[in-house]
C-alpha cells in the first residue's frame, strides 16, 4: 500500500473554500480512481496551511493519478492554494487501521 502526502499553502482567505471543494469536488475525484483508499486531511490554525494524505493499493494507482486526475485537482484548487504543493510518496509498512500486508523484510 502506498500514500501520497500533499503539502500545501492556502490563500488568506482560502480557509473556508478549500474545506468546500476538498468535498464536493475533490474527494468524489478521488473516490472514483482505481486504487484509491482513503484520505485524511489535516489544516493547521495559524498558518493556513494543508497536509493531505490519500492512500492507495499500489504505487501503480498513485502514479496513474498523479499523472491524469491530480491535475483537475491542481485546476480546481488553484483559487485557494498559493504556489506548488509539495508532493511525496511513501510505502506503508504499518497502520493500525488499514489492512496491510507489508512486503518489507
Amino acid at each position: 500500500m502506498y500514500a501520497r502526502c500533499v503539502s500545501l499553502k492556502l490563500t488568506p482567505n482560502g480557509r473556508a473554500e478549500f474545506i468546500n471543494k476538498l468535498e464536493t469536488d475533490v474527494i468524489p475525484l478521488l473516490r472514483k480512481q482505481k486504487g484509491f483508499q482513503d484520505e485524511i486531511t489535516f489544516l493547521t490554525s495559524k498558518h493556513n496551511e494543508a497536509v493531505a494524505i490519500s492512500f492507495w493499493d499500489s504505487q501503480e494507482n498513485a502514479d496513474a493519478y498523479n499523472h491524469v486526475a491530480y491535475l483537475d485537482v491542481l485546476r480546481t484548487l488553484s483559487k485557494v492554494i498559493e504556489g506548488m504543493p509539495i508532493v511525496e510518496t511513501f510505502e506503508i509498512i504499518d497502520s493500525t487501521s488499514l489492512k496491510i500486508a507489508s512486503s518489507a523484510a
